[in-house]
């Protein structure tokens, strides 16, 4: 081998290791997937996980994520010893997180690499994850506020996003400029103070008798708007209606009732300051009601779900309220969530249809 093939040969290895924790930084676990073998492998005998093959370490590591709160890794440069077509190698590792269970702490690791020289070049062929210290005292510190700078039709403006992972609730000026937006796209807004505001408005909006169907929704379980309106006997409640129906011979009525009752309550994953809303559903059930299917439709949206625009939606839904949902899901269901249904309601062209309910406080994921 010469002495520039073995230059380029590290280089290209160290530049892997690199974008393994990039990868894991940015939640993108399918690149991080990618950079393994088909058949490579990461074991990590402290969790404890040993996921073999790439789908095993992508869903896996979705499996990790979905349990993180907030999660730092610095990677500092190892040995690499080469062989031909094959290398092994240390990467030194400093790691800070906190789970949503309150888990957190400070630790020092090694990976023990495996390296194999592929058409597509340099890939892991098996990554050791060895803690050497771990602290878990809790940690005195937090992330700085980020901005994110968004254009508008008024020009450029910059928001701030929390670094409590898009929980905390955006303030007055924000809610009143989504708001105008949401106006602007045809739909009907209204700030409200509180979850409680919100429950009153309801009685209001919806006429007695009416079919009501409503989504799965935190927000909607939370303020108790879920079990008022299918408990309360005012309306033609969906959901306790399907519930007891045979999910098999009643497949097609079930779908039908879901996507056209006369009202659908629900909320959304993110509102942005130009008057969007996003929704993602693991099933999809809510969503043609959502689009269309519904006479009218009312969105609850908690003030912590309002972001400057579309990318930054998304990145909310990936890493705030995904997580949040599946943790929920694997308690209640047994699996995690998924994106699997991405809606996303640019304007209402029917004026009067479409209502959301803008809260000043954070409520739901």
């Amino acid at each position: 081998m010469s002495d520039f093939q073995a230059i380029a040969d590290r280089v290209e290895i160290e530049a892997l290791r690199g974008e393994f924790t990039d990868a894991a930084m940015m939640r993108d676990r399918t690149r991080l997937a990618s950079l393994f073998t088909p058949d490579g492998a990461l074991r990590m005998p402290n969790i404890p996980a040993e996921l073999v093959g790439r789908e095993e370490i992508r869903a896996g590591g979705e499996r990790l994520q979905a349990q993180w709160d907030f999660f730092v890794q610095t990677t500092h440069s190892g040995t690499i010893q080469l062989d031909g077509d094959t290398a092994t190698g240390r990467a030194y590792i400093q790691e800070l997180a906190r789970t949503l269970d309150g888990r957190q702490g400070l630790n020092y690791a090694i990976y023990h690499d495996r390296y194999q020289r592929t058409q597509y070049g340099w890939r892991f062929t098996e990554r050791v994850y060895e803690v050497r210290y771990l602290d878990s005292t809790p940690l005195a510190g937090s992330a700085p506020e980020a901005t994110v700078t968004a254009s508008s039709p008024g020009g450029t403006t910059t928001t701030p996003i929390p670094a409590t992972m898009f929980a905390d609730p955006a303030p007055a000026q924000i809610l009143e400029r989504a708001a105008a937006a949401l106006t602007a796209h045809g739909f009907t807004v209204e700030i409200l103070d509180d979850a409680a505001a919100a429950r009153t408005r309801i009685e209001d909006l919806i006429p007695e008798g009416a079919s009501v169907f409503t989504a799965a929704s935190e927000t909607l379980r939370l303020s108790g708007i879920d079990e008022a309106i299918n408990t309360s006997g005012r309306y033609q409640a969906v959901k306790p209606h399907v519930l007891a129906m045979d999910r098999v011979t009643g497949a097609d009525d079930i779908r039908r009732l879901l996507a056209s009752p006369d009202v659908v309550v629900g909320s959304v994953a993110a509102l942005t300051e130009t008057g969007s809303l996003v929704v993602a559903s693991a099933s999809g059930s809510q969503l043609p009601a959502y689009a269309g299917g519904a006479a009218r439709a009312i969105w609850i949206v908690g003030a912590q779900k309002v972001v400057p625009d579309l990318d930054t939606a998304l990145r909310r839904l990936e890493d705030h309220a995904l997580p949040l949902e599946s943790a929920r899901a694997q308690v209640a269901y047994g699996q995690p969530s998924a994106v699997n249904r991405l809606l996303v309601l640019n304007a209402e062209p029917h004026p009067g249809r479409g209502t959301v309910l803008l809260l000043r406080e954070a409520i739901g994921f």
